[in-house]
């Protein structure tokens, strides 16, 4: 799967309820001090991969896919997907409450953007997955292939380009009006399949990945698994009222024991709210933990760097995600013996693009592996020995994800990629992957990922930052009662 592929996979006026509710601009934020005794070092991250996220934007307003900094100066590339544009308006409040830009750079670059984004072409209130970044003309041949793109709406790449409206409109009140005209007809129901009791697989309560728009027709799969990155357009369609609360118990936290699956699940049937939920884990190095579907960093932890998971279900999320960054790290160090850690979709070093994770962390069978040679494990069976795991490819950001939960050895983990394989670019912060085994470091920076850097660094910095539009309104009626319900077996 490329990343063309990846990538993809009634609550009108309920944008409009709640993006008047949030709370004031961040101005004067960067007088209060920023949290820990290494916040400096955090701050320069920031300030670095920010400039990445400035030379990713075109001069029409849009931040590109990725950048080249292999020459001289960066080389943006042509296109953009909504995942992308996201990322650059929340990087941009971000930089404004950390004190990299003042209130009046923040308040100019979000509306220059917002402008961009009202010209883009929609269907259904939603975004195509590739436009050009330089005139948002929609994508209709890979730039850098000449192959046909079909016209796609991923849910959940709709899904950051609204977390990143909702944190725009929270930071800047005069864009409000604006983005929530935007917002009031982006409704979450065009994707979901309402929960059919008769025939829960062709009904099964969850969010399509997607809809071809030149025909109509709809993706054939659903994203079935609870702890990944589509659980925030659940999140999304839940708080605006678009989406039943009951769709986040037919999210799966592990398939049901009958079906083939990474791992035989443990766990148990429980009732909540009505619904018969398979509450599944799986055991990782003696620790029972609910797996994602590839078993990478970022479908499990880039959703709380927003909705506060952690806070609101504490022993359940909460738990969940300080196993799953434990078992990252084991893997690194003690399982594949790479000497570093932190897998998770990313550019290949020597080109490219590629899942990489952790396989027994995730659902899929043969899902994702944390090297190029594809080493996997399997259900009952004896690990891979250390040899077996060569060209191993760590990736930054996902050490920035795993801040919240194992602060000091991810900081040291970021050191020693800079320091071993000078993977950190003086100019735009942590190049976007390293392969440990030959050193070869990617010449490229993803908007995707660089985006996630700055979320993190600005959650360890300044906490709740970016949250506070998903403490209120929905959010704090609809989805912080599921949490706060929730009850994982581990």
């Amino acid at each position: 799967m490329d990343r063309r592929t990846f990538l993809t996979a009634a609550g009108t006026g309920a944008a409009a309820l709640s993006l008047g509710a949030v709370s004031a601009s961040p101005a004067g934020a960067a007088a209060r001090p920023l949290r820990g005794p290494d916040a400096p070092l955090l701050l320069r991250w920031f300030r670095d991969t920010y400039r990445s996220i400035e030379a990713m934007t075109t001069d029409f307003g849009l931040a590109v896919d990725k950048i080249d900094v292999s020459g001289a100066r960066p080389v943006q590339s042509r296109q953009t997907s909504p995942t992308n544009i996201g990322c650059g308006l929340w990087s941009t409040v971000a930089a404004a409450g950390l004190g990299v830009i003042d209130d009046a750079t923040m308040r100019r670059r979000l509306e220059h953007t917002v402008r961009a984004v009202e010209k883009l072409e929609r269907h259904h209130g939603f975004w195509l997955n590739w436009y050009d970044a330089h005139d948002g003309s929609v994508i209709t041949h890979w730039p850098e292939s000449g192959d046909p793109v079909r016209p796609f709406l991923s849910s959940v790449d709709n899904a950051w380009l609204v977390t990143g409206l909702r944190i725009a409109a929270d930071a800047a009140p005069a864009l409000r009006p604006r983005i929530a005209r935007i917002l009031a007809t982006a409704d979450w129901s065009h994707y979901y399949t309402p929960y059919d009791p008769a025939d829960p697989v062709a009904g099964p309560g969850q969010l399509r990945g997607g809809f071809w728009t030149d025909t109509g027709e709809p993706t054939g799969h659903h994203y079935g698994a609870l702890n990944t990155e589509p659980r925030m357009a659940s999140y999304l369609g839940i708080a605006d009222g678009s989406l039943p609360a009951d769709h986040y118990w037919h999210l799966l936290r592990t398939m049901l024991p009958e079906h083939g699956q990474e791992q035989h699940p443990g766990g148990s049937y429980v009732a909540m709210d009505g619904v018969r939920v398979w509450q599944g884990h799986y055991t990782h190095r003696g620790r029972k933990i609910v797996p994602t579907w590839g078993g990478s960093m970022f479908e499990a932890l880039m959703v709380p760097l927003f909705v506060p998971e952690q806070e609101w279900s504490p022993h359940s999320w909460g738990q969940n995600h300080h196993r799953y960054v434990r078992g990252q790290i084991e893997h690194g160090l003690a399982e594949a013996e790479y000497g570093y850690w932190g897998f998770s979709p990313a550019n290949v070093p020597e080109g490219g693009y590629q899942e990489y994770g952790v396989d027994a962390l995730g659902m899929q069978v043969d899902g994702y592996a944390s090297n190029t040679d594809r080493t996997y494990t399997e259900d009952g069976a004896p690990l891979p020995p250390a040899s077996a795991f060569t060209n191993g490819v760590v990736t930054p950001h996902a050490s920035f994800l795993a801040l919240p939960y194992a602060h000091d050895e991810a900081v040291a983990n970021l050191r020693a990629l800079d320091r071993d394989f000078g993977a950190y670019h003086p100019g735009y912060g942590f190049r976007d992957s390293v392969n440990v085994g030959t050193g070869r470091v990617s010449d490229y920076l993803l908007a995707l990922d660089q985006g996630m850097i700055a979320a993190a660094l600005a959650q360890a910095l300044r906490p709740g930052l970016l949250q506070r539009p998903f403490r209120t309104g929905g959010f704090r009626s609809r989805v912080r009662p599921l949490l706060a319900k929730e009850r994982f077996s581990i």
